[in-house]
Order: C-alpha cells, then structure tokens, then sequence
C-alpha cells in the first residue's frame, strides 16, 4: 500500500490568521486533487511563528480558534484526506493567574471537518531567540494516527532533537514520524538538522518527515528545505530553499514495515555556504519590506563595500525600479566614490541622486562655533556629517514612504564603527549580522553569480578592492583604529557567538592589545546596539534577540 504524502512549505504571516488558513486550505486542495491523503504544514501555521506577547492575548487565540475551524469547514468534502496543521491551544488563558495559565503549542488532524487527532509539543526550547516557555506548557501524551493503512507519529520541532518524544511516538505504535517546524536559519542549520534527524531515525528506526516553515519574520529567516529521511537515514526527498515549496513524498508499507521515498524528482542539492547566505538575506529583505507594507526603499550609496551590497541585495530582493540611491558626498569624499557609485547605479538601472551635505556641514560648524571654540576637531565632527546623511535619509522617507536601508556590518555593530542617528538611522538593518570579512566575500560571489538574472556583475572590481574607510577626514581608512577585519572578525566570532573568554583567545595566539579592545569596545557600545534598527539574523548569535546584556554593567571578564 502507497500513501501519498505533501509537505506545504509555506510562507506565512504573523497574526494574519485568514490569510494563513486560506493558504493551507489551497495547498491541501491541490495537494489532494494530485493523490496526496496527508498533508503537513509547519509548526503554528494558523498563526505565524514566532507570535511573541501575541499569544498572551485572550483575542488572538480566539482569531487562531477560528481560523482552525474555517481550515476544518472548507475541506470537509475531500474524502479521507488528513491535513495537519500547527496552532496556540489557549485553555486557561482568560485566568490572570499565571499558576493555572496552560496554553500549547498543538499539532491537530483534520479529517472531514473533524479533529481526529492532535499533539502537544513536549520540548519548550528557552535559549538563543527562542522564548517557549514563556508562552506554553509541556506537552505530556502523544499524538498517533493513521491514514490509509500508516500510522503516523507527530513531533514539532523541538521534540525531535531529543530521544523521548521519538521513542513514546513509536512505542504508541507510530510507524512514521512527522515533525512539523519552525527553525530559524543560520549559516550551517541545515546541514546540522539533517545530521539531527539522521540520528533520530537511527535511534527510533522509523522514517522520518522533516515539514519546515520558509519565509521573514522580523530578524530571523526560516529558509524550508523541508526533507524526507528512509530507514536507513538517506535523505530522499528534500524542497527548495528560501522559496515555498509542495513537497511530494510516498510512505509505502511492506513486509518490513513502512518506508518513504520521492514521489519523482524531489531532491534538491544543499546550496553553497555563499549561496545559501545572499537567499537568506535577500529573502529577508523582501518579507520584511513585503508583509510590512513598504513599496520601496532607499538607501545611502557611499562607493564603499557595505552600502554597494546591501544595494545589489535590495535589486535582488524586490526589483531594481522600487530602490533609491542617494550618495551624499562630504568635503572628504574620493572622486573614486562618486565614480564607482555611479558606476552601479548605471550597472543596476536603480534611481539615483546626488546630495551634497558640505553646506549643510559648513552650517552646522559656524552654529557650533561658539560653543566648540578652542576645542580641536574630533571625532564629533566626523558623526555630524554622518547625522546630516541620516537626517537626509530619513527626511525622504518621511515625504515618500519608502523605507531606509540602513548599510552597517557586525564587525562595525560589535566596535561601535558607526553613528547614533547617522548611518544607523533607518528603518531595516540588512546586514547587520554579516562581519566584514564575509561582506567582501559576498559581493565577490554576486559578481560571479547571477541567481535573480540582472544580467551583470552588480559591484564595481575597485569597491570590492580598495581599503575601506568611513571618509569622515582626511585620508581615513578603517583599519587605522580597528585590528585588521580578519583578526576582527575572529575574535567577534569566538568572543562573541561562542562565548570564549579573554585569556582562551589570549592563548590561541591572539595579540593581548587586540583581544582587549574589540572585547572592551563591544561592552562599550551595548548602548548604540539598542538603539540600531532590526535586522537580519544568519549567524547563531546575533545583535538581536539571542544577545542580551545589560548596558549598564561594571563586570570585566
């Protein structure tokens, strides 16, 4: 006997609960007018993920209720079909005691109009961007069904990194699991969670179902992917990336038990770790800009590295004509700034205007005059031009609606190489969690790849090339007051992300001098980071909501 099974990889949207049931309920129609009998959408489908102080809302679980109702009525007439969909199970909400407050994070079945099975996630992951156990209570029993002869085991998420939930769902007599997901994407996630599974397969011996969410949600990216693991943990079935996806899988039952396979050509290869990088920012842009409302963008274009990416990122994301480019020169800018710009302006076909902000610096200098007068020029000079670049950004976003990109990495993130209210002004941060040293490596990649088919190389050769400066004053260079980005980047990583200490980096050969300032330079600016606009999340530890320290403090590793 052959089940016929589709994964609904699906891009949803938070709290837009019609919208997503309607989704679900299309996908499942024409997944069952193809063969399928089962259909697996992600984790919290009706809702969205992640819902956040939503879900504290006695009116939202309500809106989800409903939502799962219509989903139920509307495909009530396809005879044996079993569509599993993710949704908050808000029992107890309406009390204000927080003691007796039990809500779930719920896998249920429909059949026919009917709930004829539901589960109730057991794993309440707590760490980096996940707050679970905020929100819901452990899940205790398990959730087993059958369709056409399977039966199914469910899982979500969480569950099915650790051997309990697997094991209870097999030993219920489950003969296959399904796992429905939402995992936000870091560099490196997929392959991590395909190894994950591989495991749990080898430890339950059953084949497993992988149903992972795609799409933007603030500053993470769920990227799909979804796949199909056999007995023998072989991927079999794996969707496209960063884009919705209806993945075909059969589950065929044997003297042997049951077993999946492909239903045709359905294993699409792992991306490059540069490919899958510039899908994840490019898809965040556009859902971000997208499920937000925001019908354009503008950005400031300086003829150096950052800007000129997060520019080529914009094209790719939602189209060359919805993008403005402005470059506001300063009395320190290169003439091989405004060359390059226009450069790619021209490559890009994106509109571009030139702002020249020496009057208005000039301005601001004779306002100050008095107040500075016998003080040398520093580093506040410098801010004042970046802040007129940022109150001229922002003043055409007021007047158009588009939204500013703002164009500052993590390496300058973690040091505080940038301005409050200058270049941090903006509205979306779209590689704030990029260090500067995979900046450059992406924009070597755009230019040799052309996946959204511009049909050219995006970044002028020199900008990729010269040494980066902010020109603030005369012939700056960034590296005149950070350690070269290599070794930058190296310590962020290791300090940073991982959480290794002074003396750990001390030992592995990096200088005292620089181990102590970039770590003293990233307590410094905690301050700075709170004020930065969102952005995009691709590393394990962000800037952002798995990074959270207090910025006043007076501990010193």
């Amino acid at each position: 006997m052959t089940l016929q099974i589709c994964v609904a990889q699906l891009n949803f949207v938070v709290g837009d609960m019609p919208g997503n049931a309607r989704k679900i309920i299309d996908a499942a129609a024409k997944a069952y007018a193809e063969g399928a009998r089962l259909v697996i959408t992600p984790e919290l489908s009706i809702c969205g993920y992640a819902a956040e102080d939503l879900l504290l809302r006695p009116a939202f679980i309500d809106a989800c209720d409903d939502a799962l109702k219509t989903v139920a009525r509307e495909l009530t007439g396809l005879k044996g079909l079993h569509v599993v969909v993710g949704h908050p199970e808000g029992g107890g909400l309406r009390t204000r005691s927080v003691a007796v407050t039990r809500r779930h994070n719920r896998a249920s079945v429909l059949c026919e109009g009917q709930v004829v099975a539901h589960y109730d996630k057991r794993e309440l992951p707590n760490y980096q961007v996940f707050d679970e156990r905020r929100y819901f209570t452990p899940g205790e029993g398990v959730g087993v069904f059958e369709v056409e002869g399977v039966r199914v085991g469910l899982l979500i998420c969480e569950d099915a990194w650790f051997e309990k939930p697997a094991r209870l769902a097999r030993d219920a007599g489950a003969q296959l699991l399904a796992v429905l997901n939402a995992s936000p994407f870091h560099a490196g996630k997929g392959a991590e969670r395909e190894q994950r599974m591989r495991e749990r397969v080898a430890d339950c011996g059953l084949p497993l179902i992988y149903a992972h969410l795609v799409g933007g949600q603030d500053e993470v990216i769920f990227e799909g992917r979804s796949f199909a693991l056999n007995t023998q943990g072989q991927v079999v079935a794996r969707a496209e990336g960063f884009r919705e996806a209806h993945l075909s899988v059969q589950a065929q039952s044997g003297l042997s038990g049951v077993d999946v396979t492909a239903a045709g050509d359905a294993l699409v290869p792992l991306a490059t770790a540069d490919a899958e990088l510039w899908d994840a920012l490019v898809l965040g842009v556009r859902d971000y800009l997208g499920k937000n409302g925001f019908k354009q963008a503008i950005l400031g274009l300086s003829g150096g590295i950052d800007s000129a990416l997060v520019l080529a990122i914009a094209v790719d994301a939602i189209g060359a004509d919805k993008i403005h480019a402005v470059m506001m020169p300063s009395p320190y800018t290169a003439d091989i700034s405004w060359i390059d710009s226009r450069d790619m302006v021209k490559r890009l076909n994106v509109r571009y205007d030139e702002i020249a902000i020496s009057p208005l610096f000039d301005g601001f200098r004779q306002a100050l005059s008095s107040q500075f007068s016998g003080l040398k020029e520093d580093a506040t000079e410098e801010n004042i031009q970046a802040r007129i670049r940022g109150t001229l950004l922002m003043a055409l976003s007021n007047k158009t609606g588009a939204i500013v990109l703002t164009t500052g990495n993590k390496s300058e993130m973690a040091t505080g190489y940038c301005t409050l209210y200058g270049d941090m002004a903006g509205g979306f941060a779209v590689i704030k969690d990029v260090v500067k040293t995979r900046v450059f490596d992406l924009a070597r990649w755009r230019n040799l790849n052309d996946p959204y088919g511009t049909g050219n190389q995006p970044i002028p050769e020199r900008i990729i090339t010269r040494p980066p400066s902010a020109e603030l004053r005369p012939d700056q260079k960034d590296q005149d007051s950070l350690p070269e980005y290599e070794v930058l980047d190296a310590i962020i990583a290791r300090y940073m992300e991982n959480d290794e200490g002074v003396e750990a980096l001390i030992a592995d050969g990096f200088e005292r001098a620089d181990v102590e300032k970039v770590t003293h330079l990233i307590k410094l600016n905690e301050y700075k980071r709170r004020q930065s606009p969102v952005g995009i999340r691709v590393t394990h530890r962000s800037f952002g909501k798995d990074w959270r320290y207090p910025m006043t403090n007076k501990f010193r590793a």
